[in-house]
């Protein structure tokens, strides 16, 4: 995560800016925007940037491109749903990315990877949660606050990893070895802290959650 340029190859880049270009379009499109027109909410969306901005820049590795840190996709989907949450991560990258903490012609990589990636999976589990539990508070702090989280992270690290051995920049020994295994620890970290984050926003604010909220408190404004 946080990849600087130059691990990858012209084509890689180029590729990764025409799929950005067409999912942040699509996000611009389908995003909620009438949610920011609350200033509440408009608050907790640039504060959790801001926030993830700090958090981002706090890394850990040891080689280019192989940098470890949380992500937060899986609460900002939940208070804001798939496509602002998208965008809003991604200006958490242009954010990073002006501090130099991360490479200018991989911002697309980098997007794709943690808010692409992290969004797709964290949403996707949402769904299938809606689908096959109910709608209940346990359920929603455990499976889609606590676990999804963890699935977000290993799925970033599980693209990243790949993405890595088919560009040819680590071999893919060395990854499994060296580089995977850390996203399990990092999956549990992500998963209690987005947890924590889920349990208080559930029961003070269920009103930022464009994804439950009102399911978890009937009639709670």
């Amino acid at each position: 995560m946080n990849l600087p340029d130059g691990l990858l190859g012209t084509a890689w880049t180029v590729l990764a800016w025409l799929v950005y270009a067409a999912a942040a379009v699509l996000a611009a499109r389908r995003a909620p925007w009438r949610l920011l027109a609350d200033s509440g909410r408009l608050n907790a969306f640039l504060a959790m940037i801001v926030a993830l901005i700090l958090l981002w820049q706090l890394q850990a590795g040891v080689k280019p491109g192989l940098s470890l840190h949380l992500l937060g996709a899986t609460v900002f989907t939940l208070c804001f749903g798939w496509p602002l949450a998208f965008l809003g991560l991604s200006a958490v990258l242009l954010g990073v990315t002006l501090n130099g903490a991360a490479g200018w012609q991989v911002f697309a990589v980098n997007a794709l990877l943690m808010a692409g990636v992290g969004v797709a999976v964290s949403h996707a589990a949402h769904r299938l949660v809606d689908r096959l539990l109910p709608g209940h508070l346990f359920v929603f702090i455990f499976c889609k606050g606590f676990f999804t989280a963890a699935l977000a992270v290993i799925g970033v690290g599980l693209a990243a990893s790949l993405l890595f051995a088919l560009a040819g920049s680590y071999a893919g020994h060395y990854l499994a070895d060296e580089y995977l295994p850390y996203f399990l620890l990092l999956g549990f970290s992500e998963a209690w802290l987005s947890g924590m984050l889920s349990t208080l926003l559930a029961v003070y604010r269920p009103h930022l959650l464009v994804d439950s909220g009102e399911a978890l408190f009937p009639g709670r404004e």
